[in-house]
């Protein structure tokens, strides 16, 4: 006749053992008594909880299931034990919190066994359940009032909320200016009375683009290896797929390139680019080829925004800025901030050109602007060397 296990360790393993073979009340009983014994941990009591549950002990699972996240509050079983409570209680805001609890503690799929797979599988459909839930009251009390979800700062702040958009901050690489507004893109029109004019440029501009286009090696790789520098530029280093025709570089014109192009000059003349000696403004021909994708980066200053006119866009072009992402549309230009994380595709079969130039940020003050300058102006002189600057 065999006698029960008397340590605690022995009680454990014969505990998980009677919960394998599908004998809940052993496994309850000697789990019970090897945690009574001193032979406790998290997953004892997680354990001890499926025992419960599988008995139909709700107190006991309650029980067990808080003794483990006590010991271990990112128990990954306890925390989908505790939100199914609270699911079947009918607290859908609680049961969400530790749904969410579980996904976010859970290391890679591929690090965690089949079974706890499929329960975290499972925590993130309750998730996503609870939320489109959340979204369709809310979304309807606030149709309600006459909200219509057609864009704007609250229709921006609501994604956020729900989880569909990330926030995003200015990320400049060489220098921060305090207190200037986090905007992605910039649609108040207002703050750049000469936008519309340049458009009405545009099939001038294109022509002479054409122009150019029709020359072999006019077009450079916008991203240009420095050997005294680290390469920090990716894929994007040297690469073709993203070339550039200058007609301004480092605050100077290309007198050769100019001269090819009167007409966009004579365009861009009337543009309050922003001048800083060495360094810019800087005014191209951005050329992005079939299938090319320009990967996640931010610029260097947040004193200055850059302007896209877009000349050809052969379909499915996409721009991303922050967590917006809109397409080129020909003759239609705007204004964004590139110290925000930004990134570029072009998914056609053919090429995509802009006009690309730089401005002031219209919140500095012309003394701002020249203090700005003044201070780069002493960064160069101290150095002696020329600047690494890019648009």
């Amino acid at each position: 006749m065999s006698t029960a296990p008397t340590d605690a360790a022995a009680l454990a393993r014969s505990g998980f053992d009677a919960l394998r073979a599908g004998d809940a009340r052993r496994a309850r009983d000697l789990l019970a008594r090897a945690a009574a014994g001193g032979h406790d941990s998290a997953g004892l009591q997680v354990a001890l909880a499926f025992a419960c549950r599988a008995l139909r002990d709700e107190a006991g699972v309650a029980s067990a299931v808080e003794r483990a996240l006590e010991q271990d509050p990112r128990n990954l079983h306890a925390l989908i034990l505790k939100a199914d409570r609270f699911a079947a209680a009918g607290d859908s805001r609680a049961a969400a919190s530790f749904y969410m609890a579980a996904v976010r503690a859970a290391p890679p799929p591929e690090q965690l066994p089949a079974d706890l797979r499929r329960e975290l599988g499972r925590a993130q459909q309750m998730c996503e359940r609870y939320a489109a839930e959340f979204e369709s009251v809310l979304r309807g009390a606030l149709r309600a009032k006459g909200f219509t979800d057609s864009g704007g700062r609250f229709a921006q702040s609501l994604d956020i909320m729900l989880g569909r958009r990330q926030v995003y901050v200015q990320q400049p690489r060489s220098y921060y200016f305090p207190e200037l507004a986090q905007v992605q893109f910039f649609d108040d029109r207002s703050l750049f009375p000469w936008m519309e004019a340049l458009e009405g440029h545009t099939a001038a501009i294109r022509e002479e683009l054409a122009a150019v286009m029709r020359e072999d090696g006019a077009f450079a790789p916008y991203v240009e290896a420095d050997p005294r520098r680290p390469a920090d530029a990716g894929p994007m280093a040297g690469n073709p797929a993203w070339s550039a025709f200058y007609l301004w570089k480092f605050g100077e014109p290309v007198p050769a390139n100019a001269a090819r192009c009167p007409r966009t000059m004579e365009a861009i003349a009337a543009v309050p680019l922003a001048h800083m000696p060495r360094r810019s403004p800087s005014v191209m021909f951005s050329l992005l080829r079939p299938g090319a994708h320009i990967p996640p980066h931010t610029g260097l200053v947040n004193t200055r925004l850059i302007c896209h006119l877009p000349l050809i866009v052969p379909g499915e072009c996409l721009f991303r800025v922050g967590n917006e992402t809109r397409r080129w549309v020909e003759g239609r230009a705007w204004a964004f901030d590139d110290t925000m994380e930004h990134e570029a595709w072009n998914r056609t079969t053919a090429t995509r050109v802009i006009l690309l130039f730089e401005v002031w940020r219209p919140e500095l003050t012309p003394r701002e602007r020249e203090l700005v300058t003044a201070m780069f102006e002493a960064i160069d002189a101290y150095s002696g060397e020329k600047p690494r600057w890019e648009i």
